[in-house]
């Protein structure tokens, strides 16, 4: 090899598309005719990366870029030949440099369509610049013609590709691509789609933890696609799929609702997402639902203090008592105790303890009440007519509302081009006059906007209610149906669903508050449910 050049070649594709279509091949073979063209080019080592993008992996977390450097370094190369110079990358603010920095260490840099880089003047740093700038501006093309032909693939209900999901299953669509390769479609997978439901119904009937739920269907020998156990993470997942109620998803894009797909009902799916969003630690609203349903109480994060708005928690106590025959007699209670007394030290106008027996049993008794005034309510045109009125109600309000917002609006710009007349004696009020009355005309326009912000929020919850009224109503009638024969956890996951907050107050005064969902559907329904005073 005395006099011959050494030479290194690097060959990468971005996508395994291309390593399928024999890209890297024909990289190689146009490398060694372009070499043995030269005068005493000798390659002696070849790099190869797969899958590698040019435009999203920078130079320095590209292995063979690092190797190569590194043989560079150790001058153990002549010349650096690539198929095309955007195989070194395509970076606008970073692979120029690399060009420069194998140039500036002795080695020659070649690309078999366009020559030799050189740095010789300043027209050969533009060139190497603009090269650049224009295969990075290339992929940005490409990465948005890909991400806008994939949303509009998906707006129009064609599935893309991607993971599998559980519950799903590819087959051959029929179609063929460009290529010539069949394209495959997603189904329901029969037997997967029943554990998809299981998970989705035990998580919304009995509340059931994600990793409560992985070992149930772990010890039934049950195994994702890939065959592994089942985690916590799996089983989140699964629940915040909103594919499975009947939807493909690419990015901001979804499709229109497609019932071949569909496994869980949406309103089922909205519940779920409910539950994962209060359980979370980031949630920072009033709690409704139960963060666990495995404790003996019946309620569980919708019980609070009614003295101080505080949480309360639920706690269990052992009582002993020896009997005359000397044995130990042991009993476990359970209690509720206000959180701000019991660890902030506050709160001491409440009693320390309240027995969640009597408690539990005086909401049980409330709650089989309203169930038993459900399955004598009939799901009529009646039910639909009183939200209705209330909802035209509530937009009258605030209609009225802002009716009222825009006459202060006008009086506080009377007000305000009042003052100067004011300042020069020229009006009938006093500048302190004109800016109190400002003041109050401002406090007005404040209390305005709030009353408004809190009815469009009971506008909203009004017509999510009317939209979703056959489902609330199908729920409601088969909790008065399976109420008495349900399981604790079931129990607990219909108190937090049915109620959405319950105060404890001194003397056992108990005040319940439904979830609109529901208690609009009995007649005569009130919000707070009051039960004052249980003694005894």
């Amino acid at each position: 090899m005395n006099g011959a050049k050494r030479v290194y070649c690097l060959y990468r594709v971005s996508t395994k598309g291309q390593v399928d279509k024999d890209d890297i091949p024909m990289q190689k073979t146009a490398c060694h005719e372009f070499a043995e063209r030269q005068s005493e080019w000798v390659i002696v080592k070849e790099f190869y990366e797969k899958g590698v993008s040019g435009f999203k992996v920078s130079a320095d977390d590209r292995d063979a870029i690092q190797d190569i450097k590194a043989a560079a370094e150790r001058s153990e190369f002549d010349i650096l030949l690539v198929f095309m110079f955007d195989r070194l990358g395509r970076r606008q603010n970073e692979t120029p440099f690399v060009v420069e920095w194998f140039n500036q260490q002795g080695i020659e840099v070649w690309s078999t369509q366009e020559g030799q880089q050189r740095f010789e003047s300043e027209a050969d740093y533009l060139i190497n610049f603009m090269r650049y700038w224009q295969a990075n501006g290339e992929s940005r093309k490409t990465s948005t013609r890909v991400k806008t032909r994939l949303s509009q693939l998906t707006s129009e209900g064609v599935y893309t590709g991607g993971p599998t999901p559980y519950g799903y299953k590819l087959i051959p669509s029929g179609n063929f691509n460009k290529r010539g390769k069949e394209l495959m479609d997603i189904i329901i997978d029969e037997d997967e789609a029943k554990i998809v439901q299981l998970i989705f119904e035990k998580t919304l009937k009995e509340g059931i933890g994600s990793h409560q739920m992985a070992s149930l269907l772990n010890n039934k020998n049950l195994r994702t696609h890939n065959g592994s156990k089942f985690q916590s993470n799996t089983i989140n997942r699964i629940l915040k799929n909103r594919m499975y109620c009947g939807y493909f998803i690419s990015g901001e894009t979804v499709s229109p609702h497609l019932p071949r797909i569909q496994i869980v009902d949406e309103n089922m799916y909205n519940r779920v997402q409910r539950i994962l969003q209060q359980r979370s630690l980031k949630y920072d609203g009033r709690q409704q639902i139960a963060k666990t349903t495995r404790g003996s109480t019946l309620l569980s994060g919708n019980v609070y203090c009614a003295h101080c708005g505080g949480k309360m928690i639920s706690t269990s106590h052992v009582d002993k008592h020896i009997r005359k025959d000397g044995s130990v007699y042991e009993s476990r209670r359970s209690r509720y105790m206000c959180c701000n007394r019991v660890r902030k030290g506050v709160c001491h106008d409440a009693q320390s303890v309240y027995s969640a027996e009597r408690v539990d049993k005086v909401v049980e008794s409330v709650i089989l009440e309203y169930l038993s005034k459900i399955k004598q309510t009939p799901k009529d045109i009646a039910i639909e007519k009183r939200y209705q009125a209330e909802l035209q109600s509530l937009r009258r309000k605030v209609r009225e509302l802002k009716a009222d917002n825009e006459n202060y609006k006008k009086q506080l710009i009377e007000l305000s081009s009042e003052i100067a007349n004011a300042l020069m004696g020229e009006s009938k009020f006093t500048p302190d006059m004109l800016s109190n009355a400002i003041d109050s005309t401002k406090e007005k326009i404040a209390e305005n906007a709030d009353l408004i912000a809190q009815y469009e929020l009971q506008i909203g919850d009004q017509q999510g209610a009317l939209d979703n009224l056959d489902y609330y109503y199908d729920t409601f009638i088969s909790w008065a149906d399976e109420y008495q024969s349900a399981s604790k956890e079931q129990k607990k996951m219909i108190a937090c669903n049915l109620i959405k907050e319950v105060r404890i107050g001194n003397g056992y005064s108990i005040d319940i508050i439904f979830d609109m969902n529901y208690h609009q559907f009995i007649q005569g329904a009130q919000t707070p449910y009051s039960v004052e005073k249980l003694a005894g």
